[in-house]
C-alpha cells in the first residue's frame, strides 16, 4: 500500500492543531455561558477576569504565558502547539463569547455545559494527537512530575485544587460542570485520542 506523502501528514497535523485549539476556546465559552461552572483552570481565569476587568481570553493568554515562564527552571521545552495554545485559545474564547448568547432555561444551560465538556474532550485529543507539544498547564504538571519524582495524580490534583480555590476566592464560577469536567475529561480523552492521533512521519 502506498504511504501518504510526508507533506500531507504535516498539513493534516497543522489543520488539526489549530482546529483543536479553536474548538477548545469554543468549549470554554459554552461552559461559561451555562453558568453552571467552568473547567478548573477557568475558575482562576474567570476570577482574575472579574477582578482585573480584562476579557476571559486575555486573562487565559496572560496566565498561559506566565505558566510558560515557570517551565524555565523545570527545563521543559515548548513546541509549536504550546505557543499556539497561548494565543489561539484566548482569541477563540473571546470570539465565541461574543457570538454565544446565554441560554435562558435550565435545560439550555445544561445542554451548553454538557456540550462544552464533550467538545473540550474532542479538542484536547485533537491538539495532543498531533504531537506539537503540550499546553502550558499540562507541561507544568509533567515538568513538576519529572523534576520532583512525585506521583502525577497527586501533583495534578494539587495544582488544580490550588487554582480552583484561588479562582473561587476571586469570584470564579465553581459548579456542577466543574465537577463533571474533572470526572469525565480523562475518560473522554482516553477514548478519543487514538482516533485523533496523527503520525509525525
Amino acid at each position: 500500500m502506498p504511504q501518504p506523502a510526508p507533506g500531507r501528514h504535516l498539513t493534516r497535523r497543522l489543520v488539526q492543531l489549530y482546529a483543536g485549539l479553536v474548538l477548545y476556546g469554543v468549549s470554554m465559552a459554552l461552559m461559561v455561558r451555562s453558568s453552571l461552572g467552568v473547567m478548573p483552570w477557568d475558575v482562576l481565569h474567570q476570577g482574575l477576569s472579574r477582578q482585573l476587568g480584562w476579557s476571559l481570553g486575555l486573562v487565559t493568554a496572560v496566565v498561559g504565558a506566565a505558566v510558560l515562564l515557570a517551565w524555565i527552571p523545570l527545563r521543559e521545552r515548548p513546541g509549536l502547539g504550546t505557543l499556539s495554545n497561548v494565543v489561539v485559545i484566548g482569541l477563540a474564547v473571546d470570539a465565541a463569547l461574543a457570538l454565544l448568547a446565554a441560554p435562558t432555561g435550565l435545560a439550555g444551560r445544561v445542554a451548553f455545559g454538557v456540550a462544552g465538556i464533550v467538545l473540550n474532550g474532542v479538542a484536547t485529543a485533537a491538539y495532543i494527537g498531533v504531537h506539537f507539544g503540550p499546553g502550558p498547564r499540562d507541561g507544568l504538571m509533567t515538568g513538576l512530575v519529572r523534576r520532583t519524582g512525585g506521583p502525577l495524580g497527586v501533583i495534578r490534583t494539587t495544582i488544580e485544587v490550588a487554582v480552583v480555590a484561588t479562582g473561587w476566592l476571586l469570584g470564579g464560577t465553581l459548579g456542577i460542570v466543574t465537577v463533571l469536567y474533572a470526572l469525565t475529561i480523562g475518560p473522554l480523552v482516553h477514548v478519543l485520542l487514538p482516533r485523533l492521533t496523527v503520525a509525525t512521519e
